[in-house]
Parts: structure tokens; sequence; C-alpha cells
């Protein structure tokens, strides 16, 4: 056992740095390595199945019930060894009601098609989710030629950031690329989720393509509560991510240990399109903004940087201001959804003040807001 631990740290080392920092050297099709495959099932297969559920959840709260069917068909372009399959396997499965899930998993390596099979039998058995699976054999560039019935669900997991990488022109290709997807196999009340790693570069390109899609007649569901263009490609240093608290198994823990890696929440950008103008805002009163910021506490002071209304600006709440009325502020995270009575709002910078009223929308409890806040 430990012979096969230190084979795959090393593995997963040799892979992670390929993903992060030798991006430029990844080849196009890294999974026919058996090394980086083992790697890939071994490691990454277990966190990167949860990154799905958050978009999946957010099409769940939508007042007109786009997930209420009693069959889904999903499809997963460039599959891998099927980790969006399982992760959606796993959100429906916690589901009282659970649809009949139709899959159908595409990508141009076999071995990762006869791993995400094999990973699709041993789930569906334990996670007993009435399933099934089609796995194809094919370029994930070319499959809106499938002669297939459209979907419900579309998904691209990690996989637009790999297409056309040497390319100057790969925002447009990409862009591309998705509408012909989208066009060619997405229902008229379907959804496509497209998740990213959440680097800096891989984030601020998959932004780029979510602005340029609407000129094809597609909307941003989610995460996003406004339409327009992103603010986050504005300055250069800017990109947007989710950060989510994750307790690592042993087995992951050991291997960052060996592989001198940190596993310790989930990271990940992403957008849910649709094209019939559903959208998470739906669910909501005007005037919410979503957390795009970890914390930034100094002395005196806690900020974050908020999202909506089609800007990105820095709030801030003074110590001395703390109050009964702003103490969620204290709870906000990245990703929460909230709102603000009686914000101070100057020029690009917000203040929470001693008599603001702050709302996390996100949570239950006594301090969740009352019904103006959420649309019935």
């Amino acid at each position: 056992m430990k012979t096969d631990l230190k084979r795959i740290a090393a593995n997963v080392s040799r892979l992670s740095m390929l993903l992060t920092r030798e991006r430029k050297n990844l080849p196009a099709s890294y999974l026919t390595d058996p090394g980086l495959r083992e790697a890939y099932t071994a490691y990454f297969l277990s966190t990167n199945r949860k990154k799905i559920h958050q978009p999946l959840d957010e099409l769940s709260r939508h007042p007109d019930g786009l997930l209420a069917k009693n069959k889904l068909r999903i499809l997963d372009i460039g599959c891998g060894p099927g980790t969006a399959v399982l992760g959606a396997m796993e959100f429906f499965a916690r589901k009282d009601s659970m649809p009949q899930l139709e899959f159908v998993a595409i990508d141009q390596v076999e071995e990762n098609l006869k791993e995400a099979k094999a990973q699709f039998s041993e789930h569906r058995g334990a996670l007993q989710v009435p399933a099934s699976l089609k796995s194809v054999l094919a370029d994930v560039i070319e499959v809106e030629h499938l002669h297939e019935n459209r979907f419900d669900i579309i998904i691209l997991s990690n996989v637009l950031n790999e297409l056309f990488l040497q390319a100057e022109e790969r925002i447009p290709k990409r862009t591309e690329m998705l509408s012909r997807i989208l066009n060619h196999l997405l229902r008229d009340d379907g959804s496509c989720i497209v998740i990213e790693p959440a680097l800096r570069t891989t984030s601020r390109e998959m932004i780029g393509v979510r602005n340029a899609i609407a000129d094809h007649g597609f909307s941003v569901y989610s995460p996003c509560l406004f339409t327009g263009v992103c603010p986050a490609l504005a300055m250069q240093k800017d990109w947007c991510h989710e950060d989510i608290s994750w307790t690592a198994p042993s087995f992951i823990q050991e291997i960052d240990k060996r592989a001198g890696l940190r596993r310790d929440s989930l990271k990940f950008s992403y957008f849910v399109l649709r094209n019939d103008g559903r959208s998470l805002r739906d669910c909501y009163s005007p005037g919410v903004f979503r957390v795009v910021s970890d914390p930034l506490v100094s002395k005196g002071k806690r900020e974050f940087y908020i999202c909506g209304e089609g800007s990105r600006r820095l709030i801030t709440r003074l110590d001395k201001d703390a109050s009964t009325e702003n103490k969620a502020f204290e709870r906000l995270q990245r990703g929460s959804i909230t709102s603000f009575n009686r914000l101070v709002v100057e020029h690009k910078r917000c203040k929470v003040e001693k008599d603001t009223v702050v709302h996390r929308i996100d949570e239950q409890g006594e301090d969740a807001p009352s019904r103006p806040f959420l649309k019935a």
C-alpha cells in the first residue's frame, strides 16, 4: 500500500503541475498516460465530482421547477473517468423525489470511458439511483453531429480550458463551438453547466466565453445575479471563482502530504447557460448581491467584494459599527447571496453602518430574510 501511495502521489504531483504551472505543456489527451489516469481517478475524481452540486442546486431553486421532471437526459462532454456523472448521481440521490437519469458520456480516450462505466456501475448500486449510461468515443469538438435526442442538461467540466490551447483566437473558437453544441443538442428548456479550474487565467478565459455567448442568443442563469458583461475582467488582477469548504478523506490527506499539496476546499469557476432567459435572480427581489471574495480582515474592519446590478464593489464594515442589525455580515463568505437595507454607497465602495440591515439570503435561521427578499 505504501508503494502504491508513493507512486500515486508522484503522479498526482506530476498531473497537478501540468494542470497549473505547466499548462503550456499539457498534452491534448493527457489521460492516455496510465500514471496520470491513475492519479486523476484516485485523487481528482473524489474532489472534482462534488463541484457539480453547486450549479445543480442553484437550478433546483428556481420556482418553475427546472429539474422537477420524471426523466432527465444529461450529456457529459469530455467526461474523463465519469467525474460529473458521479457527482450528478450523488446530487439527485439526496432528493426526496429522484428522476430517471439517462446519461450520455463522451470522451476521446477509450480508457476514460471504460473507467467511467466501471465507476458508474459501482456508484449506481451504492446510491440506488435509477440511471443508465451510454458511452460514446468521439472528439469533443465534433459532438454536435451526434444523432441523439436533445438533452435537459449538458455538462462541460474542465473541458473548455483545454481546447484550442495554443490558438490566439481561442476565446472566439470556444464560444463558437459551445454555441454549436447548444444549438444542436440542448432542449429549449435545458441548461448547460460549464465548470473550469479556479486559476486566474482559466477563469478569465471562461468569463470571456461567458460574455461572448450572449451574442449567440444564450443567457447566464448563474452564478451572476444580473445581465450584461461580467465586471471581473475590468481589472487584470481580478477573476471569479468559488471556494467551498471540504474535509478531505484520509486517503487524500495522505497523498497531499506526499505530493506537497493541500486540498482542504473545493475551488472552481462555473457558469450555467439557458436560452429561455430564466435566471437565478428570478428567485429573489431586486437588489441582491453575491459575495465574490473571501473576507478581507484588517485592523478595525472587515471587507468583501460583492457583485450585483452590473458592478463589482468593495463593501466595508468597521468593527466599531458592529450591531444586531448587521451581525449577519460576519457570516458572509465567498458565494453567499445577500441583501442590505440602509447601505451607504460611496462611488464604487459601500459601507455598512450601525443601522444597516444585512441579510444572508442563502441560509436558514433567525437571521434569514423576511419574505420581501425572496420571491414566492
